[in-house]
Formats: C-alpha cells, structure tokens, sequence
C-alpha cells in the first residue's frame, strides 16, 4: 500500500512537473506579427533612400531594429510568395506557380505549428492561397490560423472581406487601418486570456489600382507636376479595365498607400507599446514582390515585379524584438521569404514537420533556413543558395485538379475585372511524372556572391546569365564567359535542386 502510495506521489509530483515546463514554455514564447505589403519593392521606403516616399515607422522600425539589406521575396509576383511564408518551401512544391494558384490543403503550415504550440493565430487581409470562404480547403482556418478577416486577393479603401468564411461585407475606411484595428481586437483577446499570438497581417496596399485618403494624396501634391509628361496602365476603378494615365498622378496615389499603411503599422506598434507587449513582440515586414511596372522611378534595380533581377524579388525586410535584438543592426546576409517558417519554428521549439496523424516523409525538404544565428548576431554568410523558379506556366494544368473545382470559386469582390469577373477562381494540378519540359520557366540560383540566371529559349539551348551581385547589385556585366566553372557549378546544383522541387511536386511529400 505504501508503494502504491508513494508511486502516486511520485506520479503527481511528475505531472506538475511538466504541467510547469508546459506552462514556463507557453510564457516564455515571443508573440508573432508578420507584416506584408503588396507590390512593396526594396527602394519604397524612407530608409533606403527614396526621394519622395515618408515611411516614418518603417525607418524608425530599421533604425532600431534587424534591417535585413538583402532580403528577397521567394518569387516576383504574390501568391507563389505567400505559400514560401506559410510553408517554408519554395511555393512549386505545392504547384503555387503563379497569381490565382492555390496552395494544396496538405501543405504543413506555419499558423498550423504555432497552433499547436499554443499560439491564438489571425489572419486579416490578403491571402490568395485559395478562397477564403467557409468550404474552401485552403481557407485560412484549414491552415491554421483560428479566426480571419480576409479577401482572396486585393482590396482598396472600402475594402470587401470575408470574416471567417462568412460571406463579404463591406467595411468603411482607409484599408490598411481597418486590417490594424481588427488586428488589435484579436491581439487583445488573446493577451486577455493569457495566450501568446501569432498575427499575420497582409496589406492590400499598396497594389494597384491606386487610391488614397486626402491628408495622404496631399502629401505628394507635387508629384502629378513633376512626372506629367509619362503615362502609364493602370486599373480603372470604373470599369475595372486597363486605362492609360499620368505617371505622376499614379505615383501619388501609390505613395499616399504606402504612408497609410506605414501609419497604420505606427498605430499597431504605438498600441502594443500601451499593452506593456512591444518587448516581448516579435513583428517582422517584407513585400511579397518587387514595383510593378508604373510604380518603379527611382529603383537602383534591373528589372520589376514578374522578373528575377532584383527589382522583382529584393524587397524590404526587417525583424523588430526588443527582448532579443536590443542593438539596431543592418544584414548583408542573404535571407528570403522562406526562411521565416523554420526562423519561427525554432524561436518557439518546434520542428518544421509539426504534430500531425498524417504519416510525413522522413526527409520532407524545406527550402528557408532558421535566421535565429542571424538575430544573435552569429551569421555572417548563408549556410546554402537560395533557389528561385518561374515554372513555365504552360505545363501547368496537364494532371488532374487537385481541388474540386466549385472549392476553387472565389467570392470577394475587388475592382480589377478578369475573364469576364469581378472575383478570382484558383486552380492546382497534380503532376505525376516528371519530364524534361518541366525543368524549363526562368530560374535563379542565389550565391552568397554569385547570381546564375537560367532562362528557356524555344528549341534553342538555355539562356545563361551569371552576376556578382555583390560588386555588381544593378546586373548590368553579364560574366558566363569569364567565369566558366561557376557557371558549371551552379547550374549543376540549380538542377539537383530542381529535381528536388519537382519531386515535391508529384507528390512525393504526401
């Protein structure tokens, strides 16, 4: 009896062990709130020098904080980045080729891990992972997050969003502000019940078509007068049609969407600092994808938005954690969109693989890498190239659907029109076997020094382009022929990686 005793004893006093550890764990997590803009290129902001643009928060945010100087997003347009920041992966793994690809319902998500971590996660605002609506199994709540306040794709002032799969409603105001607002009330109830949270906010600001609140278009009243004799498409608010307009007239809408967002963030931060929770916060923006064309004037880039010199995937980065990063300081270190899934996995202890019933591949691949050395202070060069791939959209659709094609019809309004509608549809195909056409599109292996650019030329042997990035950011000497054997290497291991990429995308990681 007193063995039993004793064994019980010896069981209760293990159990509060770890109900302990359980519980010094949970408060010991840093809260997340990753930020994004859209169509935010790298020169956009106050910090980097741009002649015109006041982004007063975002450079007092890199001033104080880790201003990540190389950071890239993980391909030049919006949806393929979007699936590197939940999953890790390079977004061909999961057939996120391009705008209006969804992510695949088996995809391991960030949101998914810091849920079961403990975490109360939200997202607001743009997603173009899938519809957001209810049935949809892509929706931001079957990836993870426990409430949403989303739209398919973009949004302008008014914007039209989709509170928890419900269906649309309008909601009055500048959008970049209502995001923050619905993004504090989640963070409140969630501090108010003792959880660490993980936030996800994804502006529609500052894609076009642009508009801006009075105070913000006033800010750049000079502009229209200054760049009067350049035009340039851009989306017509009427008719949801492509329409010629002045440049400056243009650029002072997109910049007046940039301030209010950048205000908007001050809003955020301003609040948490209120809260007694800035310390322990860790808040991190980037773009999704460099300036579209008629937005790019200042660039010290070759190329824009849909390309993959760095003026369609160099873009804004920084990491602000007081509790961990008490020193302002700037990174030349390569970094991407990618790595902030295993940055967060392991900040809070977590594998990248997550808890799940479903059995995973043993080495199921990840293409980011953990930036946890980088905010201590320990990384000097990346550990691995960074690899970049514009899948040649016209082998996309020779499989199956992977998602029922009524689960793929999207339901929140926006004002550009395509093919005939207001709303976006998504699709993702399976791919079964792997061939040669496949390995084609535009690919990039990224060096710690040297850029090799890949290109397909119909019947014709590949284009090759290699760059030292480091002496020459702007791509402008092209030097395949004087540096023949890193052009060798780097192709070799561009091609490895791509095996790897399409293996992922047969399915092989289900």
């Amino acid at each position: 009896m007193r063995v039993l005793m004793s064994m019980r004893w010896d069981l209760v006093l293990l159990l509060l062990v770890l109900m302990c550890s359980v519980s010094a764990t949970a408060a010991d997590a840093p809260n997340i709130i990753l930020l994004m803009g859209d169509d935010h290129g790298w020169d956009e902001v106050g910090y980097n020098g741009h002649p015109h643009l006041k982004t007063p928060v975002l450079d007092e945010m890199a001033a104080g904080g880790l201003r990540l100087d190389r950071f890239y997003s993980a391909h030049p347009s919006c949806s393929p980045t979007r699936a590197s920041v939940i999953t890790g992966r390079h977004p061909v793994r999961c057939g996120t080729f391009a705008p209006n690809c969804s992510i695949r319902p088996e995809e391991i998500s960030v949101a998914t891990i810091l849920q079961q971590a403990g975490y109360a996660t939200g997202h607001f605002g743009k997603w173009h992972l899938g519809p957001v609506k209810a049935d949809s199994p892509t929706n931001p709540g079957r990836m993870g997050f426990d409430t949403w306040l989303s739209h398919d794709n973009f949004f302008e002032l008014n914007p039209v969003l989709s509170r928890d799969g419900a269906d649309p409603e309008k909601i009055a105001g500048e959008s970049s502000e209502i995001l923050i607002a619905e993004t504090v009330q989640f963070i409140k109830r969630a501090s108010d019940a003792g959880k660490p949270f993980c936030a996800v906010v994804w502006f529609g600001s500052p894609h076009q078509p642009y508009s801006g609140l009075d105070k913000d278009l006033a800010l750049y009243k000079d502009l229209p007068g200054m760049y009067s004799k350049s035009t340039v498409r851009v989306t017509s608010h009427e008719t949801g049609k492509m329409v010629s307009r002045p440049l400056g007239e243009v650029l002072q809408e997109r910049y007046a969407e940039i301030t209010a967002m950048d205000r908007s963030i001050g809003q955020l931060r301003n609040w948490l600092g209120k809260r007694g929770l800035s310390k322990d916060t860790l808040l991190w923006y980037c773009g999704d994808n460099g300036t579209p064309d008629g937005g790019i004037v200042t660039s010290p880039f070759r190329g824009r938005k849909g390309t993959m010199y760095g003026g369609g995937i160099r873009v804004p980065g920084i990491i602000e954690w007081p509790a961990a990063i008490s020193r302002p300081a700037t990174s030349d270190v390569n970094t991407v969109t990618s790595d902030i899934f295993p940055t967060l996995c392991e900040i809070i202890g977590r594998p990248v693989s997550g808890q799940s019933d479903r059995p995973k591949p043993a080495n199921r691949p990840i293409d980011g890498i953990s930036l946890v050395p980088l905010i201590k202070g320990k990384m000097t060069r990346r550990s691995r190239p960074i690899g970049f791939w514009s899948f040649a959209t016209g082998n996309m659709g020779r499989g199956k659907p992977w998602i029922e094609a009524r689960l793929q019809q999207g339901t929140t309004p926006l004002v550009k029109k395509l093919a005939g509608r207001f709303t976006r549809n998504f699709t993702n195909f399976h791919h079964p076997k792997i061939r040669e056409q496949d390995f084609g599109g535009e690919r990039v292996l990224l060096g710690n020094r040297y850029k090799l650019i890949a290109r397909s030329r119909r019947g014709n042997p590949d284009r090759i382009e290699l760059y030292d990035v480091r002496k020459d950011p702007s791509e402008k000497q092209d030097l395949t022929r004087s540096e023949p054997e890193v052009v060798r290497s780097m192709s070799k291991s561009l091609r490895a990686w791509q095996q790897s990429v399409l293996e992922s995308l047969s399915g092989a990681d289900y």
